[in-house]
C-alpha cells in the first residue's frame, strides 16, 4: 500500500531507496529521510511511514482489546461507576462557597449567592475548632501507629506457621470481622463494655482487678484506646492478605540460601522477607496517610466515634465527620457542611502528595 502511493506521487523512480525499501522502513527512519532529501520528498515520505506506523499500532490495540474484551468491560464498569459517584458529584463542590438552600435545587448550586470564604471562617473561629481537630488528628495518628504495623506483623506470623491447616483456619478466623459492619461491633462492645452487667467488667470484679466496674463507654480516658483495640481486631486480618500475597512472591531460594549460612528465623524475617516486601509496606503506607483523617487503613473514624460517642465523651470523640453531620446536614446547612468537607479533602490531597514525595526520597518507591 505505502509503496503505491509512493509510486502515484512520483516518487518511486526519483528516490534511489525505491518504493518496497520505504514500504519496509519503521517510523524512526521518517526523520532522517527527511534530512536526507530536505524538500517536499523527504516530508511526504516521512509523512506515509508515520502514517504507516500509527495505522500498525491502532490495528494491534484493537486486536488486544478484542481478546481481553470480558476484562475491558469490568475495568470499563469500574471506570464508569467511579466517574458517576466520584467526580460528577464533585459539580457541588461550588455550594462551599455559596450561600446553597435545598429548595433552590440543582439550580441554586449555580444562582445562589457568593458568600466567598464565609463558611470557612466560621469554622475556623468556632469554640470547638481545636477540639475537633485535636481529636482527628490525635485518633488517626493513634491508628496509623499501632494499626498500620499489625498486619505486617500478623502476616509474617502466619506466614512462618508450618501446619498449612492451622495457618488456614487462623487467616479464615483473622478476616471475617472484616464483614462485620460496624454498627454489629458497636453493639458486641456494649454488651461486654457495659458498666451494668458487662462480660468485662464482671471478671474484672470477680478476679479482684477492680473493687467496683468501670465505666468504659462513658469515661473519655478509655475512648481512644477503646476505638483503636476495636479497628486492629476489624481490620488486621484483612490488610495481612496483601502483605501475605507479597511475602508467597518471594523467591524460596533464598530463604534456603540463608539457612545454610546458617540465618536464625528472626535474621531471615529481617534480612530477607522485611526487604522483600518494603514497596508494599510504602504503597499501603501512602494509601494510609492519604486517608489519614477518615481513619488510615480501615477508613472508620465516623464510624465509631458516631456509634460509639456520647455527650459523657464527646470532649474526646467528636471529629470533623461527625460535626458536619451534626452542625451541617442535620441543620440544613449544606454549604457549611461542604465548606468542611472540601477542606479535609485538600489537606489529604496534601497529606498523600507529601508522602509519596518522601517514600520516593527515601526508598525509591512510590504510587507516581
Amino acid at each position: 500500500m505505502v509503496g503505491k502511493a509512493v509510486e502515484k506521487a512520483g516518487l518511486g523512480r526519483q528516490l534511489n531507496p525505491g518504493a518496497d525499501a520505504i514500504s519496509n522502513t519503521t517510523c524512526f527512519d521518517a526523520i532522517h529521510l527527511y534530512l536526507c532529501y530536505g524538500d517536499w520528498r523527504g516530508g511526504i515520505v516521512a509523512n506515509i511511514i508515520v502514517n504507516k506506523g500509527r495505522h500498525k499500532i491502532n490495528g494491534k490495540m484493537l486486536v488486544r482489546f478484542r481478546l481481553q474484551l470480558y476484562r475491558q468491560v469490568f475495568v470499563l464498569m469500574g471506570i464508569l461507576f467511579l466517574f458517576i459517584f466520584s467526580y460528577i458529584p464533585m459539580v457541588g463542590i461550588i455550594i462551599a462557597f455559596k450561600n446553597y438552600k435545598l429548595a433552590s435545587g440543582l439550580l441554586g448550586f449555580f444562582t445562589s449567592e457568593w458568600v466567598g470564604f464565609r463558611y470557612f471562617t466560621e469554622f475556623f473561629t468556632d469554640l470547638n475548632f481545636t477540639t475537633i481537630v485535636r481529636n482527628t488528628f490525635m485518633i488517626s495518628i493513634l491508628k496509623l501507629i499501632f494499626t498500620f504495623p499489625m498486619p505486617i506483623i500478623f502476616a509474617i506470623t502466619i506466614n512462618e506457621v508450618r501446619n498449612q491447616k492451622a495457618k488456614r483456619i487462623v487467616q479464615t478466623v483473622s478476616y471475617l470481622p472484616h464483614f462485620i459492619s460496624w454498627v454489629v461491633v458497636s453493639g458486641i462492645l456494649f454488651s461486654f463494655l457495659n458498666q451494668q452487667n458487662g462480660l468485662v467488667n464482671q471478671i474484672l470484679v470477680l478476679t479482684g482487678v477492680v473493687d467496683a466496674p468501670v465505666s468504659f463507654l462513658a469515661d473519655p480516658k478509655y475512648f481512644w484506646p477503646m476505638v483503636v483495640i476495636s479497628d486492629i481486631w476489624k481490620e488486621m486480618g484483612w490488610w495481612a492478605i496483601i502483605f501475605l500475597a507479597a511475602i508467597t512472591s518471594i523467591d524460596l531460594q533464598m530463604y534456603e540460601a540463608a539457612v545454610v549460612d546458617g540465618a536464625s528465623r528472626t535474621q531471615r524475617i529481617w534480612y530477607i522477607t522485611l526487604p522483600s516486601i518494603k514497596s508494599t509496606i510504602m504503597i499501603v503506607m501512602i494509601l494510609s496517610l492519604g486517608n489519614l483523617l477518615g481513619g488510615g487503613l480501615g477508613g472508620s473514624n465516623f464510624d465509631q466515634c458516631y456509634l460509639l460517642g456520647n455527650p459523657v465523651n464527646n470532649d474526646v470523640s467528636e471529629i470533623l465527620q461527625t460535626y458536619v453531620l451534626t452542625n451541617g446536614l442535620a441543620q440544613g446547612r449544606y454549604s457549611f457542611a461542604t465548606a468542611i468537607g472540601l477542606l479535609q479533602s485538600v489537606m489529604s490531597l496534601i497529606l498523600i502528595y507529601t508522602s509519596n514525595y518522601v517514600a520516593n526520597k527515601l526508598s525509591g518507591v512510590g504510587l507516581f
